[in-house]
């Protein structure tokens, strides 16, 4: 059995740790009743769930780990690809004793949470999906250029205290004076700050590069969006999300048959820290009016079949 320990007390959302595989794991819990695991974006962490786990942990067990290289996680030098990350959640969640949950997750989270349903569809109960990744090529120049050669060097000096702090600042004033533009100052900054350390930029810098490059986003998961059609599925976007267009949780919805599109009012590209009483009202109300998902192999195989085509290769 793993060594799980406390690292934050008194707390409702309060953070463990654990050893999988010889690196420091990390997560946060809240709540009692049938677990929701939350995953975080690229340079997020759990901490940024906080007001959404607060409000589903009144009827849930939430579980929000940092990924691997993120947050207070360990960043080793190793894979960071999407399928990665997912096994990690797949044994963090074994050593808790959690066979099957809702699975939700925010951007680049999103793309690990979809990840995890096709690796292992038996472990899924619903899946959400909250400005996600993985739906379509286009994605903001910014994330484009942090992926080109040499960029680690620059992503040093834009996450000093000096430069987050002023970006943060200019941002707050922007909002103050009712200026759209202050929200996406403040996520740049809250993006930025935790880079300040070389572990913490290789990491974000190789896990960007498994999936984004120069052109835009490099993987894809339309090509097997039909398999969520035995899963219930949300997918909720901020109304104002410049980093991922809101044109692919629209275009994901109307290819997942039955799955469920909310619009968040005021919100870009992280709606659970701009709308997080909607996104959480959002998440609740779904899972309350959906029934859980319990596929085993001969469903799975049946999803499969439905697409497959097996034939005799031509000599």
């Amino acid at each position: 059995m793993p060594d799980l320990r406390r690292v934050a007390h008194d707390d409702p959302f309060g953070a463990w740790e654990v050893d999988l595989h010889g690196h420091q794991v990390v997560y946060r819990v809240a709540g009692s009743g049938p677990p929701v695991v939350l995953i975080h974006g690229m340079v997020n962490s759990s901490r940024h769930w906080r007001t959404v786990a607060l409000q589903l942990a009144e009827r849930h067990t939430v579980i929000a780990p940092d990924l691997v290289g993120h947050g207070d996680s360990a960043t080793p030098r190793g894979d960071y690809s999407l399928g990665a990350h997912a096994s990690v959640i797949r044994d963090l969640l074994s050593a808790l004793g959690i066979g099957r949950a809702t699975i939700v997750g925010h951007s680049f989270g999103g793309g690990v949470a979809m990840v995890f349903f096709w690796q292992f569809p038996h472990r899924v109960e619903r899946l959400g999906l909250v400005s996600s990744g993985g739906l379509g090529p286009e994605v903001s120049p910014l994330l484009r250029s942090v992926a080109l050669p040499g960029a680690s060097a620059l992503i040093s000096l834009a996450g000093a205290d000096r430069v987050t702090g002023g970006l943060d600042r200019a941002g707050a004033r922007l909002r103050e004076r009712g200026s759209g533009l202050g929200v996406q100052l403040q996520a740049i900054a809250r993006a930025l700050k935790p880079l300040g350390g070389p572990g913490a930029r290789e990491a974000f810098v190789h896990t960007l590069r498994a999936v984004i490059d120069a052109r835009g986003q490099r993987v894809s998961a339309t090509d097997r969006l039909y398999l969520l059609d035995a899963v219930p599925t949300l997918i909720a976007w901020g109304e104002r999300d410049r980093t991922i267009p809101i044109e692919h949780g629209r275009a994901a919805h109307a290819a997942v048959p039955h799955s469920r599109f909310v619009e968040l009012e005021g919100a870009a590209h992280f709606p659970h820290l701009e709308a997080p009483g909607a996104l959480a009202a959002a998440l609740l109300d779904w899972i309350a009016q959906t029934e859980p998902a319990a596929l085993d192999d001969e469903a799975w195989r049946a999803l499969l079949r439905r697409r497959a085509q097996v034939r005799p290769r031509a000599a």
